[in-house]
């Protein structure tokens, strides 16, 4: 039966999806706003939710390991799944925004302060506050330094005919039914998972945070199908910048989080090298085939370390 669950979940999610992509583009022609700022932004909260939802719960049910390990575990697979898949699918392109010299550092900043403050053994509410300013700043950065990407080639037909109600309505259907997909891909994988045992933290860490990626994957592949690869990125690194701060923090306001980086100093490797890489790649803008496999042989090493052990156990 979860099997059969994890499959109509998958469904609501692709068709959901494909509701943000398009009327996400339809906002985003009516007020002249770039598709960066969309993608960072709407797309990048909405898809976060998910994530946001799973571990303010576990928080509630005093489950530490799994809320900090879904944000974890989503932002390695956004980098390395997501970003990686999209490179292999798309087209080489060119993008008008400078990823490397406006966004990078918002895409290395909150993981450095993240590991500084588990340092001490624990996310309490004071540091939970400091993650949502931080969220607020990149809120304000991203608004006040993206005039050069305004765009100017509006159709007046397009204009006349756009109809608010008609687009939010449809967003908040595409909404519903990515988080409500997301939400049942969570429940009947955990249960999948469950049965053979595994950790609370690799259950976090792989399972549940494949399932909170789902809505970044779904709609970050729709978009670059669509040639929307800048839109893509921004969603990447709003919805990493999001796990970081609002989920880590809203998990933490909920109860404080306690972590122990010795323990899986191994996943926060993993994690910082990825966003390093991000930036490298936008530095250097390879968004290529090449950059895409190199992003999924760091995901296949990710992998091999989390399920390797438990198929070893399994099979003994």
């Amino acid at each position: 039966m979860d099997f059969v669950i994890f499959v109509l979940s998958m469904a609501s999610l692709i068709f959901g999806a494909d509701f943000i992509i398009n009327q996400s583009e339809r906002i985003a022609l009516r007020f002249n706003i770039s598709e960066f700022v969309i993608g960072s932004t709407l797309i990048a909260f909405g898809t976060s939710l998910p994530e946001m939802a799973t571990s303010m719960a576990a928080s509630f049910d005093h489950k530490a390991d799994l809320a900090i390990a879904n944000a974890v575990g989503s932002n390695i697979l956004n980098i390395t799944l997501v970003l990686g898949i999209v490179f292999l699918i798309s087209k080489p392109f060119t993008s008008v925004r400078d990823f490397f010299a406006k966004d990078s550092i918002w895409a290395l900043m909150p993981i450095f302060i993240f590991i500084i403050m588990s340092l001490d053994g624990h996310i309490d509410k004071f540091d939970a506050s400091l993650l949502f300013m931080l969220m607020f700043a990149y809120l304000l950065f991203l608004f006040r330094n993206s005039k050069n990407d305004i765009l100017h080639n509006m159709d007046k037909e397009f204009i006349a005919n756009f109809s608010w109600i008609k687009s939010s309505l449809l967003l908040l259907v595409g909404f519903g039914m990515v988080i409500i997909g997301a939400s049942f891909a969570i429940d009947s994988a955990s249960n999948i998972a469950t049965q053979f045992g595994v950790s609370q933290w690799i259950i976090g860490v792989v399972v549940i945070a494949f399932g909170t990626s789902l809505p970044e994957l779904i709609v970050s592949i729709s978009a670059a199908r669509k040639g929307k690869v800048g839109m893509v990125i921004g969603n990447i690194i709003g919805s990493n910048l999001a796990n970081t701060t609002m989920v880590i923090g809203g998990a933490a306001m909920v109860n404080t989080l306690t972590i122990n980086l010795n323990k899986y100093y191994f996943d926060m490797a993993l994690m910082t090298v990825a966003s390093v890489i991000l930036v490298y790649i936008t530095a250097n803008k390879l968004y290529s085939k090449p950059a895409g496999i190199s992003l999924l042989i760091l995901l296949a090493l990710f992998l091999h370390e989390k399920i390797y052990p438990i198929a070893e156990h399994i099979a003994s």
